[in-house]
């Protein structure tokens, strides 16, 4: 099982990686130095790779999920009510995103991350 590590500040998510067209164009690409921009409780930052939405791309997604949005080229991670979402509960993104990876640590952490922080993804330690 590939896994990755994402770091940010003082926060550092493990996530494993999907069998996913997306997951392997960003695994080509590791490792990934962006900055992190905020949209409600959603982090996302610039990724070098370009990937149209899958069949299942979705808008409403689960704390834990890893996406892509084709739209921006971007990886986003939501952890919480983002400005579109229509309740308390529910993460919804700014367009469909491909799924491609699953958290293995808590991303609620990433609220204490703010714009302009550096990010970086890459291969965790086996």
């Amino acid at each position: 099982m590939r896994k990755i590590v994402i770091q940010a500040g003082g926060v550092s998510i493990r996530a494993r990686l999907l069998d996913t067209p997306t997951a392997e164009r960003i695994w080509a690409a590791l490792p990934i130095q962006s900055a992190a921009r905020t949209w409600g409780e959603e982090i996302y930052f610039d990724a070098p790779v370009s990937s149209a939405a899958e069949p299942d791309a979705r808008v409403v997604v689960k704390a834990g999920d890893i996406v892509f949005w084709p739209d921006g080229d971007a990886i986003s991670i939501g952890f919480g009510p983002t400005p579109l979402s229509k309740t308390r509960g529910e993460i919804r993104l700014a367009g469909p995103c491909n799924v491609w990876a699953q958290a293995l640590d808590d991303v609620r952490l990433l609220k204490s991350v703010h714009p302009g922080v550096a990010i970086s993804v890459s291969e965790a330690d086996a």
